[in-house]
């Protein structure tokens, strides 16, 4: 069980992982990365997918606006804890 939780939070997914996480088939993730219709490398003869890339890819087709991150000044940052 902890290594599911682990694969899902993994930045760069193989075939497997990545179809897991879409919840399709490998065949098909296999097929949409070939024909360039989802976000996908090649890391040597295997292809690769990487995480954000398919979070921003699903928002985009679901038709998600996603608002800019907010910015983090100086003055809102919690202190640092004191070293023992």
């Amino acid at each position: 069980m902890a290594g599911m939780a682990q694969a899902a939070t993994r930045e760069v997914m193989d075939i497997r992982q990545a179809s897991e996480y879409l919840g399709i088939s490998g065949d098909t993730l296999y097929r949409y990365a070939s024909e360039g219709f989802i976000p996908a490398f090649k890391l040597g003869n295997r292809w690769r997918f990487k995480k954000s890339l398919l979070d921003a890819w699903m928002d985009e087709k679901s038709g998600v606006k996603v608002s800019a991150p907010a910015i983090v000044t100086s003055k809102q940052k919690k202190p640092a804890g004191r070293a023992r």
